[in-house]
């Protein structure tokens, strides 16, 4: 076991053993006549300063184009939302599954666009071989575990959409915006492992 993926470990179960309400969700945006199923990888490397691997979607995609997201998408019938994480993240990045030590499921998110989406923590290798799939990464990149999970770093805004008020959060890392569903997951997991406490 590693350092890392103990900590990690402890500080999940602690944080899911808990009750937090008012976790972000756009479940009242949610367009019910496009409802899937769907999981996403947050891969958290084996570095003494520990990173998340972020992928920007093609900007051609039918949703969500050109956005940061997790590796991630539809589970498939007959997979868990493990299974599913765990192969959208081979077939996006080429990361092998033995290389990804699951630590366990997180809150679900409801998107806008009609995802019920399920992520999964897991910790990964530094230095994986990434061979990106170009029809599902326009480009990869790694974000410090510490920002993200740092609500004080996180932009607060509002929109209008759908004809309500829309509250969503984001963030730059070096040139890449960080925002929407990926922004709200990484506040809701930074609110259950409390990694600052």
């Amino acid at each position: 076991m590693s350092r890392l993926f103990d900590r990690l470990t402890e500080l999940f179960e602690q944080g899911h053993a808990r009750d937090l309400g008012d976790l972000l969700s756009d479940e009242r945006f949610a367009d019910r006549d496009r409802t899937a199923d769907a999981a996403v990888l947050i891969a958290v490397t084996e570095r003494e300063n520990p990173t998340v691997l972020l992928t920007q979607r093609p900007r051609t995609m039918r949703d969500h184009p050109g956005q940061v997201a997790f590796p991630g998408g539809k589970i498939d019938k007959g997979e868990d939302a493990v299974e599913a994480a765990l192969r959208e993240a081979w077939e996006e990045l080429g990361i092998e599954r033995e290389k990804v030590r699951v630590i366990g499921t997180t809150d679900r998110y409801q998107t806008g666009t009609g995802f019920d989406i399920t992520p999964v923590l897991a910790t990964v290798p530094a230095d994986l071989p990434i061979r990106p799939d170009p029809r599902e990464v326009e480009s990869w990149f790694e974000a410090p575990l510490d920002h993200l999970m740092d609500p004080a770093r996180w932009n607060e805004n509002e929109v209008f959409w759908k004809g309500a008020m829309r509250r969503y959060y984001e963030m730059d890392h070096q040139g890449y915006r960080i925002w929407g569903v990926t922004a709200a997951i990484c506040i809701n997991l930074s609110r259950r492992l409390a990694w600052f406490d």
